[in-house]
């Protein structure tokens, strides 16, 4: 994929723009609300999404609606989307780029939403957060063995 000069490596996904950029914003506030990881399994869509998340204990339904709060919360905020063209030897301490295939390149592209969340990703976006709509969770599951907390929820734009 050739971007602003530069050649990112592709994938074979269409993005539905807001439910991704909302993947994001769900993944930060995971990270500042229990302290885990950006998730390890992902299905983001159109109609319906799902995230899972390892964390320290099963969350409560007040720490549910509180995901939702937030997320709806920045969506209202109406955060700018950017990107930003980084070698991958001179990227920002704390970008994790574990994730990224094996032939991404030197080049890596950042998503920033506001001062929110940044992360390297090569998909489709809107350009505020206030595009997505409203983020709506669906339902939870817990994997007491595994600690794996599931966020399965839709945008309604």
């Amino acid at each position: 994929m050739m971007v602003e000069n530069h050649i990112l490596s592709g994938h074979n996904k269409e993005e539905f723009p807001p439910a991704h950029t909302a993947e994001h914003l769900l993944n930060q506030t995971m990270i500042r609300l229990f302290g885990c990881g950006r998730s390890f399994n992902a299905h983001v869509e159109r109609k319906k999404s799902k995230m899972s998340f390892h964390v320290d204990h099963k969350p409560t339904r007040q720490e549910e609606k509180e995901i939702e709060r937030r997320m709806n919360a920045l969506i209202e905020q109406d955060l700018p989307v950017t990107y930003e063209f980084v070698a991958r030897h001179e990227l920002p301490r704390g970008i994790v780029i574990d994730q990224l295939p094996g032939e991404a390149g030197d080049v890596i592209r950042l998503v920033r939403i506001g001062d929110y969340d940044v992360c390297p990703c090569i998909g489709k976006h809107v350009r505020s957060t206030s595009q997505i709509g409203r983020f709506e969770m669906l339902g939870t599951n817990w994997d007491q063995d595994e600690f794996s907390f599931r966020v399965r929820f839709k945008v309604i734009v």
